[in-house]
């Protein structure tokens, strides 16, 4: 998926291209899933360190440990999304230049986690618990999409350039490899 799309302009006689990420970052959309990122990084932070501590103190042999591990694997998974969306949004706000943004990216790790559902004794674990696993999952679904919506290498832009007309390079390539042969 590309970062920026092509808009005919009759006012220019031409094309211009607007990209994704820079509309969609100083869009309501980015502020609706910031504070969306932001408010389930709270409610995560509030329910570990109280209803979920008590929940946790009940619960007996691998079902604990399976608590304590997936606990932290939330934590970790709803930090990376709130890195992502205060970068983006210290970017948007002007704070940082796309260097900066680009060099504190790549420490950010968005990956895939696997889905602990299938996981013995994963229903056994406190609702409270599940139902934020399950948020998070959602919420680094969606902030997965954005990046990889938003994130897109600066050389391919010069190489989409120049390959504006896919038929006519390629013709272009052959009639370069075969200019010597037919001569």
């Amino acid at each position: 998926m590309s970062n920026s799309y092509r808009v005919d302009s009759a006012r220019q006689g031409g094309a211009t291209t607007v990209s994704f990420g820079d509309r969609f970052q100083s869009s309501e959309q980015f502020d609706h899933i910031f504070k969306e990122g932001m408010a389930l990084v709270e409610r995560t932070a509030s329910y570990l360190d109280g209803q979920g501590r008590k929940e946790a103190k009940g619960l007996q042999g691998g079902v604990g440990v399976l608590y304590a591990t997936e606990s932290m694997r939330l934590t970790t998974r709803l930090l990376d999304l709130a890195s992502w969306l205060l970068i983006r949004r210290a970017l948007k706000e002007g704070e940082i230049s796309e260097d900066e943004a680009a060099k504190k990216r790549r420490r950010v790790k968005l990956q895939a986690f696997g889905r602990p559902a299938h996981v013995k004794g994963y229903v056994e674990l406190p609702a409270g618990l599940r139902g934020l696993i399950e948020e998070s999952f959602a919420m680094h679904d969606r902030i997965a999409q954005l990046d990889r919506a938003m994130t897109f290498p600066r050389e391919t832009d010069s190489v989409t350039a120049a390959i504006a007309n896919p038929v006519a390079h390629q013709m272009g390539m052959l009639q370069r490899a075969f200019a010597g042969k037919l001569s």
